[in-house]
């Protein structure tokens, strides 16, 4: 029986690069040595990491004048360094706020005394659709905070608010490289890699260059300026994790690239919605336009059936579809590596369990 891995991250991995990362364990490139153990000083990991970040800009066709860091401590650090690297004139943020990684951006600027102001929010109807501005921009925002897709609440912003000379920063940590943005329009985007790049443990940073180096006295972890002079080895960087995610963005320039894998992605969301949509017992709670091709909740609206739901799916190899703790119900996360198979295989298997209980 087939498993298939609806986590919403750490998330599935292309079965090709854990073939390789298995073959290459004991001796990486022939050198005796494990990928494990070589040194982040080491020839063989400066071509690795030089290597991961080529193919990023390829990839995303990343200007020159951005720069790209790799750092650790998920996309909630970056709650932290974003203001204090990017907030240096008025320590003011605008925040769109879109749900609970949003709030928790707007907690996190705020403990480092930074001003955050909600542009528009859509609390209201439970976040069931994006927010939009509410109000004229003040010129003192330093930068405004973005979402670009809400893990927990199923919605994915691809038409960006106009924000003139205020910098978007974008928080991307669940949709990066499975949907398609022009990076000049970010003056910083940020990613957790472990729903769509690789294994928990690295964060993408992506920087325009004249908006660093501002910053004073930044603690040294922090600093995006030192990071971009250090070429991200200030420190011991996550190795196994960079060379993780160097194999996956190899494999993702194989299936096409970003356009090929944005419609791959919209086809496999596609197949699932329209089946919620016509579904007697199952909906989806998101307004159709705001939809995320990335994370796809849903319910039967109570709550036994749901538990049943889950349970029946793991019995069939459909494995970790328990929607997020705060809004309950089921979840399928549909990331780069998720096969359109394994989207069939649910929505199979939901017609199945609805035909017995409806």
């Amino acid at each position: 029986m087939p498993i298939y891995n609806f986590s919403a991250g750490p998330a599935v991995l292309p079965q090709p690069v854990i073939a390789q990362i298995q073959a290459a364990l004991p001796s990486f490139q022939n050198s005796g040595m494990s990928i494990l153990e070589i040194s982040h000083r080491s020839d063989l990991f400066e071509q690795v990491i030089n290597d991961a970040e080529q193919d990023l800009r390829d990839l995303m066709a990343i200007p020159d004048n951005y720069r790209v860091l790799f750092f650790q401590g998920g996309g909630t650090l970056q709650f932290t360094a974003a203001p204090l690297n990017l907030a240096t004139n008025h320590h003011h943020i605008g925040l769109l706020d879109s749900g609970h990684w949003a709030q928790r951006a707007g907690d996190e600027a705020q403990r480092v005394d930074t001003k955050v102001t909600v542009l528009g929010s859509s609390a209201a109807t439970h976040y069931d659709r994006l927010p939009t501005i509410e109000q004229p921009l003040d010129p003192t925002l330093d930068y405004i905070h973005l979402t670009t897709n809400n893990t927990i609440e199923g919605t994915m912003t691809t038409d960006l608010p106009a924000t003139g000379d205020i910098p978007l920063v974008a928080d991307m940590s669940s949709n990066f490289l499975g949907e398609s943005y022009r990076v000049s329009d970010f003056g910083l985007i940020f990613a957790g890699a472990q729903k769509n790049l690789g294994p928990a443990g690295l964060t993408l940073v992506i920087v325009r260059e004249d908006l660093i180096g501002h910053a004073q006295q930044l603690p040294s972890m922090l600093d995006y300026q030192l990071f971009a002079d250090k070429h991200s080895m200030f420190n011991t960087p996550p190795v196994f994790a960079i060379y993780a995610a160097g194999l996956v963005l190899k494999w993702l320039k194989q299936q096409g690239g970003l356009a090929a894998m944005t419609s791959r992605n919209h086809a496999k969301a596609a197949l699932l919605y329209d089946f919620l949509d016509q579904s007697q017992l199952f909906t989806n709670p998101v307004k159709a336009s705001d939809r995320s091709t990335m994370n796809v909740p849903f319910v039967t609206g109570n709550a036994e059936l749901d538990a049943a739901v889950i349970a029946g799916a793991s019995q069939h190899g459909l494995l970790n579809l328990k929607g997020h703790r705060s809004v309950g119900g089921m979840r399928a996360s549909l990331y780069n590596a998720m096969p359109l198979a394994g989207v069939q295989a649910l929505v199979d298997y939901l017609a199945a369990f609805e035909a017995q209980h409806h």
